[in-house]
Formats: structure tokens, C-alpha cells, sequence
């Protein structure tokens, strides 16, 4: 496997953990359980996203939450609140929120605030773009890693999100927000055909 997705788990839909130095959980949604998180970020508050039954099973006193300014109130302990261009740092871990929005569909308007991130761990860069569009802004992102969602009607379909990687440019690309509420197999593959030749596509199975 490419050592860029060290540690690296998709869990189903966009919810994914990463496993190094800390425990990061990023839209925690329909888990089965697993080690406890030191980190969760949550992109917006829709409930494939953000899901308090989900987050009861992984969160401790000590967690730390990174949110979109909108959704804070609906998480307790440490929560950083942040919108699009904020940086935190939780020890060695830097996270960049990016923007998240739809360009044609009323699900995800830009002025809601949603966001991705770019979380910067063990000398990776790995993108989490959120529910999105092809989005201009995707050419300010520097990543080797970009998780994308490609099941069309709340985001990108599968042409789309082959666009974005143009954009992006980044090492690996891992498919996202398919297989569940939107999305299927034959989704994937046309991503993968449409994709630049020059960028790994790379198709997780849910760990979770």
C-alpha cells in the first residue's frame, strides 16, 4: 500500500478515522464502535455528519472538537469553532478548514459556513474536502492526500469530482459520500476512468 495512506481508514459514507500519534475522527456516522478519539472534526452539522450517538461512542472528557462555526453548540467539552481560512493546532497536529459549498444545488449554500480540512500529520497533508462542489478554491489546496465526494445530488458526482483533481493535483485520491445514501459501485468506476492518469486512485473498504 502506498505509505501516504498509513493509517488511513475509511468507515463508510465520509467518515474516516486516522491512526498515528493521536486518534482522529473525522463526520464520525453509523460506527460499530473503536478506540477512543483524541480528535474529531466535524465538517457541518447534517446528520450523516454530525451524529451525538456516534460521537458518544469514541468521545472522552479528554477529546478535542474541531466544527463549522454553526454546528458548536451542539457539541460539549473542548470544541474550536472555526469557518473557512482558520487554522488550529492540537499538539502535532495542524488543521486548516477550507471551503465546503455547493455552486448548484440548495443543500449546502456557501454562506452557511461549511468547511473541509486539511489536516497535517506525520508529514502528510490529507484533504477532507466535506460536502462540496467543484469549487474555485480547490486550486488554493495543497494535499497528497484528498478525500472527495463523488455520489452526485447533496455533491460532486463522479465527472465532477474527476475535475476537482485537476484542481488539487494531490498524490492519492480516495472516493468518498457513496455507497450508503447516495453513490454506487458503478459511480466509482467512472470516477476512476475520468481521474488524471498522473493521481492513485485508491477505493477503501469500510473498516467500520
Amino acid at each position: 500500500m502506498n505509505e501516504l495512506l498509513r493509517g488511513i481508514e475509511w468507515l463508510g459514507h465520509a467518515s474516516f478515522r486516522l491512526l498515528g500519534e493521536k486518534v482522529i475522527y473525522i463526520d464520525p456516522w453509523q460506527l460499530s464502535g473503536g478506540p477512543a478519539a483524541d480528535l474529531i472534526l466535524v465538517t457541518h452539522g447534517h446528520g450523516d455528519h454530525l451524529s451525538p450517538d456516534d460521537i458518544a461512542k469514541i468521545s472522552t472528557p479528554e477529546t478535542v472538537f474541531v466544527c463549522s462555526a454553526s454546528c458548536a453548540d451542539q457539541l460539549q467539552g473542548t470544541v474550536h469553532a472555526v469557518r473557512p481560512g482558520d487554522v488550529v493546532e492540537v499538539g502535532s497536529v495542524r488543521i486548516e478548514a477550507v471551503p465546503a459549498y455547493n455552486t448548484n444545488k440548495p443543500n449546502h449554500p456557501k454562506e452557511a459556513g461549511h468547511v473541509g480540512y486539511v489536516v497535517e500529520i506525520e508529514g502528510r497533508r490529507i484533504y477532507h474536502a466535506g460536502d462540496t462542489d467543484v469549487i474555485p478554491e480547490m486550486g488554493q489546496i495543497r494535499c497528497d492526500v484528498a478525500m472527495l465526494p463523488m455520489g452526485g445530488t447533496y455533491t460532486m458526482d463522479a465527472a465532477e469530482a474527476a475535475e476537482a483533481v485537476k484542481l488539487i493535483n494531490p498524490q492519492v485520491v480516495i472516493p468518498m459520500h457513496w455507497g450508503r445514501i447516495v453513490g454506487k459501485q458503478d459511480d466509482v468506476r467512472r470516477f476512476r476512468k475520468l481521474a488524471p492518469e498522473s493521481v492513485e486512485v485508491v477505493v477503501l473498504e469500510p473498516t467500520a
